[in-house]
């Protein structure tokens, strides 16, 4: 894929002891897809505010004239109007997540922009001044046109950071295979046992194309969606995709499969709209 999947990528950032590490990261991303930068900061423009961002790029070694979108209003509202109103394509944030018992947790903010933002949001959940690589990225499969141009946005990624292994992962539960053993009683049910759920998934990762990056599949078995969150905490993963299709006129949903992500984010999180 030599086309940028992202053409314009904002990134939200106050001034908190994270600014300056958000910011990084989003230049690193910001170069991988080759894609324009701007900012956004919630709060009033005034002069201690300019020399704040300005000290900033000057530091980051970003252009001074960088755009700086100021927007007021509580924070996730104020963010997700100026990325609406400025067509960006890419929502870059820090994760602002808590810590309890081994799980980290979204903060409000960014629970609002996973589920309210009309574009793209990558949440970062230890941004730091030298990112490290995404050496291990996992990819969230689902059967659509949209999940299927998400997995090639991944590939994108993915090849420019020299991703050591992408994994495309899908949950199986007890569920779905008590609907498989079941299929024959109601032949409308779409229901696959788990070999041909392994086989689909195969299927699916070929239909995006050839690439460099090694790439795994693997079925999860478990009820929740905790059981994926193991899996990706177990493989040391770096970068948890999600395709999240937004349909015209209908709130923003996560997949059943996934849908726990609203809650815990076990590493950073790319939703991809």
């Amino acid at each position: 894929m030599s086309e940028s999947p992202y053409r314009s990528i904002a990134v939200a950032a106050a001034f908190s002891p994270r600014f300056l590490r958000v910011l990084t990261e989003a230049r690193r991303v910001r170069d991988r897809f080759g894609s324009t930068l701007s900012f956004i900061y919630v709060g009033t423009k005034d002069a201690a505010t300019a020399c704040k961002y300005s000290d900033a790029l000057k530091e980051l070694q970003f252009p001074v004239d960088s755009a700086i979108h100021y927007e007021e209003g509580d924070p996730a509202s104020a963010i997700i109007a100026a990325a609406r109103r400025n067509h960006v394509e890419l929502l870059i944030a820090g994760a602002l997540e808590k810590e309890a018992v081994h799980r980290q947790f979204l903060g409000n903010v960014a629970r609002r922009l996973v589920r309210e933002a009309g574009c793209s949001v990558m949440l970062f959940t230890k941004p730091a001044l030298k990112p490290k690589p995404f050496r291990h990225i996992v990819f969230m499969a689902e059967y659509s046109d949209h999940a299927q141009r998400a997995l090639r946005r991944t590939l994108h990624l993915a090849e420019r950071e020299n991703c050591e292994r992408l994994y495309v992962i899908r949950n199986y539960t007890t569920f779905d295979k008590a609907r498989a053993r079941r299929r024959g009683k109601t032949p409308r049910t779409v229901a696959r046992t788990l070999d041909e759920e392994e086989l689909a998934l195969q299927e699916f990762v070929l239909a995006a194309g050839a690439t460099p990056v090694p790439i795994e599949t693997r079925c999860i078995r478990g009820n929740t969606g905790f059981a994926a969150s193991d899996f990706i905490q177990a493989v040391e993963a770096d970068l948890l995709a999600v395709p999240l299709e937004t349909k015209a006129g209908a709130d923003a949903t996560l997949p059943y499969q996934s849908a726990w992500i609203i809650d815990a984010i076990p590493c950073n999180l790319w939703i991809i709209r």
